[in-house]
């Protein structure tokens, strides 16, 4: 591990999964397209800005989160389609290793580096800080479950799509929830996933909207169309 990661992880609070990262005025000019972040050259990450952003009106942002196995630009699948429809900012970062740290173990790198991440995007555009959304699929999911619960005073909205379990270390603020799940997933079964997170959700307070589908261990474009709907609704 690098000096400057180390530097990182040892912030306060990364390793209960704690983010510092806040939106601000941009200090940089976006330019739209796709852009790595340039920030680890093993496994980084991707911007994507949409076509009509502009930095006099701050924009929704969504932070990405990929399934075990995966990268940045599997991240940015399920709304990639629809950003620039719906003037969507994607953010999406690979993982340190093969999937999210605190399923290995415990909270750290990956929190550590998304802080980065967020960082450089709020320096580099116009965020609108009423919609501020963690997303993920799969592994991806749990992870924005838990990174959402714990940093609900920086995310407005979790949008998780066939989660398998949530693992917040504290609970901040009440972001709105969103999850789906396959009624015929085999990877991540909906009977001991979702259908147990849901009302474990709703008894701690939370506003969930939850969807169940006629369907594998995926991301249906109609459920992520009705995703986003519900994010800006």
């Amino acid at each position: 591990m690098g000096k400057g990661r180390q530097q990182v992880l040892e912030r306060p609070g990364t390793q209960e999964g704690q983010l510092h990262a806040r939106p601000a005025a941009p200090l940089e000019e976006a330019q739209p397209g796709l852009q790595r972040l340039g920030l680890d050259g093993r496994r980084d990450g991707l911007l994507y800005v949409p076509a009509g952003y502009q930095a006099d009106h701050p924009a929704p942002l969504v932070l990405m989160l990929h399934g075990a196995g995966g990268q940045a630009t599997h991240g940015l699948h399920p709304f990639r389609h629809l950003a620039d429809q719906f003037g969507l900012l994607l953010l999406a970062v690979d993982s340190r290793e093969r999937t999210w740290d605190i399923i290995l173990g415990h909270y750290g790198p990956d929190v550590a580096f998304i802080d980065r991440a967020l960082e450089q995007t709020f320096r580099r555009c116009a965020v609108d800080p009423a919609h501020i959304v963690v997303e993920g699929f799969s592994d991806g999911a749990s992870y924005a479950l838990s990174l959402g619960i714990m940093n609900g005073d920086l995310f407005t909205h979790v949008i998780a799509f066939a989660p398998g379990f949530m693992a917040p270390t504290a609970q901040r603020g009440k972001p709105r929830i969103y999850i789906s799940h396959g009624l015929q997933d085999r990877v991540l079964p909906i009977e001991v996933c979702s259908r147990r997170i849901v009302p474990q959700l709703e008894g701690a307070g939370y506003d969930v909207l939850y969807r169940e589908f006629n369907g594998p261990h995926m991301v249906p474009k109609g459920i992520a169309r009705e995703a986003v709907g519900w994010l800006l609704a």
